[in-house]
């Protein structure tokens, strides 16, 4: 996510020089270096001291270390910290940095590899105006990003957006064996199932989808059918069973994280 990001920002004319990455990996500090042109270090805190935002682009389990790792940082409510750690809240965040910080929540899904992501953002109260539209610049360099009021719609978001691309994913996997089923050779079912995904995505963006749906479902026809088939197998129920997993998850995920 870190790479899309910074994909993304260059890509929308953020100079590269203004950039830096941390890692502990030299390694992955080279392949950023060639590939972007930025600046990188093994140095969290150096790199973090001199910096106007802070993106946290790690691990939900290994967030703890890391901010500890920079609660040495004066109180500077100019600085933002962005976090695009899933299940951690800004609380915690804030305490293991020590206190009194500027933080964004941010809850992205893996389609910001390809600048078409879904990200829910969410500001404490000492993120400032300035700071709010900075996050948003910045998520947006990967896709939409959309804000919300409370902290705790962040876990709906996960279900959402976060963990959604994975539900889609799993639909054209089932697509494409429907087909195979039906006789189709298993190359010719794929395209086939991606290419109509892709289709049905690229007008659903700007439509409401019940008309789309509609437009598409002739009366006593073969999409007929299907739709009354997966209606009479709850597909709805389903789904609506599917998205509170994942939530009743994103919830248990914020408690082990924080435990003391």
């Amino acid at each position: 996510m870190a790479t899309s990001l910074i994909g993304g920002l260059i890509a929308n004319q953020h100079e590269a020089s203004r950039i830096s990455a941390c890692d502990i990996d030299p390694d992955r500090l080279q392949e950023l270096r060639e590939s972007f042109q930025i600046r990188t270090s093994d140095d969290g805190l150096s790199a973090a001291s001199s910096a106007d935002i802070v993106v946290l682009a790690v691990k939900p389990q290994v967030m703890r270390a890391v901010c500890e790792s920079l609660s040495g940082l004066p109180s500077n409510p100019g600085q933002l910290f962005i976090s695009i750690a899933a299940g951690v809240p800004a609380d915690a965040i804030d305490s293991w940095l020590g206190g009194n910080r500027a933080i964004v929540r941010c809850m992205p899904n893996t389609p910001a590899l390809v600048q078409l992501g879904a990200t829910g953002l969410y500001a404490n109260t000492r993120v400032n105006e300035v700071q709010r539209q900075t996050a948003d610049r910045i998520m947006q360099a990967v896709g939409t990003s959309i804000w919300v009021d409370k902290e705790s719609d962040l876990d709906a978001v996960t279900a959402i957006s976060g963990s959604g691309p994975a539900y889609f994913f799993y639909f054209i996997e089932l697509l494409e064996a429907a087909g195979v089923k039906l006789g189709l050779p298993q190359k010719t079912a794929a395209i086939l199932a991606r290419q109509t995904a892709l289709g049905a995505a690229t007008m659903a963006r700007d439509e409401d989808v019940v008309k789309l749906r509609a437009q598409v479902t002739s009366k006593k026809g073969t999409t007929e059918q299907a739709i009354v088939s997966l209606q009479q197998d709850q597909l709805g129920q389903l789904v609506d069973r599917a998205t509170a997993a994942a939530h009743r998850r994103s919830l248990e995920l914020a408690s082990e994280l924080t435990k003391e």
